[in-house]
């Protein structure tokens, strides 16, 4: 199998390329631009356990002649799109920006995967699709009528993108909507990631409502193994899969497992709700378990557990290099 993993440098990208190598798939090259939305470093870090083992681009999706060129190239069979301007706060702020990168990086990668008879595409979308969605939990099923941030609509405007492709052009295509994904290699700006850091320094953390909001929190690991099932999919030409925790955990109840999980009390600031934050995410995970075999194996105080562990084994490493 030839596989492109776009955003591969990433937080989730960079654990599935490992899998993917793990797994004997032999012929991995990732694509990514390395853009300063957080310290490239971080990314370059991401990849050095499998570096030697994998194609590393770096190139940016808008860039529809490098797009080509690699599909000529490289001759994929499948492309796994992770790639993507991610975050609905930042997306407020640069909405041209996110419909530039996450649609029009999007078409091109489909239109060159139509080119080159790329027989699978495997497309990350994302919860916030269901915006402001009253049905708990959300399944695949739900009328789509009110997303609530740019970020949300390119991840719809992407999903139809590829429904429109597998239709015309005879193609398998899965779209998979993560829910708030956590664990090692976080984002930097994430809210798990974020509060922890400021935990151990003794810094206050922010608290956007009054903590009743809720989030499906997912654990890596467990989106990992949905991509991976997503590979083996074959049942319809285009499919829409739900990868979350299927079990909503309030931002209060996450505050006080990240505190259990340090031994420490967090400083609180509170601030008003942002806009675009939709209040609640739950998935239903049914019909992934059912069609990928994707059954998520790690609940919140485990998943924050773990994180914590690979954050103070990342601090005592820097001690040991300092």
């Amino acid at each position: 199998m030839k596989v492109l993993v776009t955003g591969g440098a990433g937080f989730i990208g960079s654990h599935l390329v490992e899998q993917l190598v793990a797994s004997g798939c032999g012929d991995v090259t990732v694509l990514d631009d390395f853009n300063s939305f957080y310290d490239p470093s971080i990314k370059h870090g991401n990849l050095e356990q499998v570096a030697s083992q994998i194609e590393l681009v770096q190139g940016d999706i808008r860039d529809r002649g490098l797009i080509d060129r690699l599909f000529a190239e490289r001759r994929f069979d499948t492309v796994i799109h992770l790639a993507a301007r991610a975050g609905v706060r930042p997306s407020i702020q640069h909405p041209e920006l996110y419909l530039r990168v996450n649609i029009d990086g999007t078409f091109h990668l489909l239109e060159a995967a139509r080119q080159h008879g790329v027989q699978r595409f495997i497309f990350a979308s994302s919860s916030s699709v269901y915006g402001i969605n009253k049905k708990v939990p959300f399944s695949e099923d739900d009328p789509i009528q009110r997303t609530i941030s740019p970020y949300a609509a390119t991840k719809l405007a992407g999903e139809q993108l590829c429904s429109n492709y597998a239709h015309l052009f005879d193609m398998q295509v899965v779209c998979l909507r993560f829910f708030t994904v956590y664990g090692p290699r976080q984002r930097p700006d994430l809210a798990i990631s974020k509060f922890v850091r400021l935990i151990d320094e003794g810094k206050p953390i922010e608290r956007y409502g009054d903590g009743s909001t809720g989030r499906d929190y997912t654990y890596v690991a467990d989106i990992v193994d949905g991509i991976m099932g997503s590979l083996r999919y074959q049942r319809e030409p285009f499919a829409i899969f739900n990868l979350g925790g299927s079990h909503a955990v309030t931002l209060s109840e996450l505050i006080e497992e990240i505190e259990l999980a340090m031994g420490r009390k967090a400083r609180i600031v509170e601030l008003p709700p942002q806009p675009g934050d939709v209040p609640f995410t739950f998935a239903d995970v049914t019909k992934a378990g059912r069609e990928l075999g994707y059954h998520p194996k790690f609940p919140i105080r485990e998943g924050i557990r773990r994180y914590v562990e690979w954050h103070n084994s990342r601090k005592e490493t820097a001690v040991g290099i300092a």
